[in-house]
């Protein structure tokens, strides 16, 4: 089976080949995997989070993987896996067989051109398909690489330089993906229903770089980036799919010296986007920790992260508890629960446990927001917000 094919997930270097994405976790928060390390051999390891505590099981192949292998949690148990080998991406499915473990071949995706990058898409809602993208020069195909009849299929090509990826909706049709053209990033949606069919997400203004990072589909929060306020300098904004309303970007969410990226949305909170709490990773120079905020408190409450956190990895339950992967060598599978501060309150403290979390920091006073009018989310373009129309409180 022919294909395209993965880019390198190491980003520190030779010296330190650490996978871009330490934890992926399935939509329902059923499952998650990862590629964990038995001193310079690596190896995949699925973990558990529905019981009443978590559990990991390993998945050892026949011969230790790569550290650029990929692996991604299905909502049926299996992982899947992505191995690459002379531009050749071999696509599997894992499980466990009691002392052993199982595998299922699916086909490979083939990329002979050497500045092909291809890598996984996050998780379908749907859990039971898999996809991915491979960039090339002047085009990005998009690919089902699990769930499909006779192994990887090719869907869609789509002109420009593709990166991201975002899921709008709950079925896994519509796919936000932020495109580069001409030398400008917009987010755009693909429709994998209608074979691909591209629409305009996201332009804030001509000649800005404008990202989307982040959805929800029951509210329909969107968590963007973009330099429109300050050319040349990305910031994080919020917006609503489907409404009128300009996207803002609150001061909250600019730190100096620090990358903040958002990583979880509380689901649940239909026709209330501003009231979800949003998980942001903050790194700065001494390591990463956690950030919470909401759109209705315009305020950054920064939170100590558990030791061994999977950064930039977690998920919300409905009720508002932020659950938070770690691993450490006492315990190499762990769940911290944080207790985040509620809509306009003050922190409550520490996390509870299958972990530790404390509060560590708050960031300035809240003001009182404009609260958006409820709109019922929708798989549809977010209408343009011109630059003059930017909120940047």
């Amino acid at each position: 089976m022919t294909a395209c094919a993965i880019e390198p997930t190491a980003e520190n270097g030779d010296d330190d080949p650490t996978p871009d994405a330490p934890c992926a976790i399935t939509a329902d928060g059923t499952y998650a995997a990862r590629l964990a390390r038995d001193g310079d051999s690596w190896f995949p390891e699925r973990w558990t989070l529905d019981g009443p505590e978590p559990y990991a099981v390993p998945l050892p192949a026949h011969q230790p993987e790569e550290p650029g292998t990929e692996v991604q949690p299905m909502a049926d148990g299996r992982v899947l896996i992505r191995r690459l080998s002379q531009r050749r991406h071999a696509f599997s499915l894992l499980y466990p067989t009691g002392p052993g473990t199982g595998e299922l071949l699916l086909g490979a995706v083939e990329c002979p051109d050497e500045d092909t990058v291809l890598r996984l898409l996050p998780p379908a809602p749907c859990g039971q398909r898999a996809y991915a993208v491979a960039v090339g020069r002047r085009s990005t195909a998009l690919w089902l690489v699990a769930g499909g009849v006779f192994g990887p299929e090719h869907l869609a090509e789509i002109p420009g330089r593709c990166s991201g990826g975002v899921w709008l909706d709950r079925r896994g049709r519509m796919l936000a993906l932020d495109r580069e053209v001409g030398g400008r990033t917009k987010a755009i949606v693909v429709d994998l229903e209608r074979g691909g069919e591209v629409s305009p997400l996201l332009q804030i203004a001509a000649g800005s770089d404008d990202r989307l990072l982040l959805a929800d589909p029951d509210s329909g929060l969107l968590l963007i980036s973009s330099d429109a306020p300050s050319p040349g300098k990305p910031r994080l904004g919020w917006g609503v799919l489907g409404s009128s309303l300009p996207v803002r970007f609150p001061e909250s969410l600019r730190l100096a010296d620090r990358a903040l990226t958002p990583f979880a949305i509380q689901p649940g909170q239909v026709l209330q986007p501003e009231s979800c709490a949003v998980g942001l990773r903050i790194d700065g120079p001494f390591g990463s920790w956690v950030g919470v905020w909401r759109p209705a408190d315009r305020r950054l409450h920064q939170l100590t992260a558990p030791d061994g956190w999977l950064a930039g990895s977690g998920l919300w339950t409905e009720d508002g508890v932020l659950r938070l992967p770690y691993a450490t060598e006492a315990e190499p599978c762990g769940v911290a629960r944080l207790a985040v501060p509620p809509a306009g309150g003050e922190p409550r403290g520490g996390g509870s446990s299958e972990g530790a979390a404390e509060v560590a920091a708050d960031a300035a006073d809240a003001l009182e927001p404009e609260a958006p009018e409820p709109v019922a989310p929708r798989p549809v373009p977010l209408q343009q917000a011109p630059l003059a129309r930017l909120v940047t409180k």
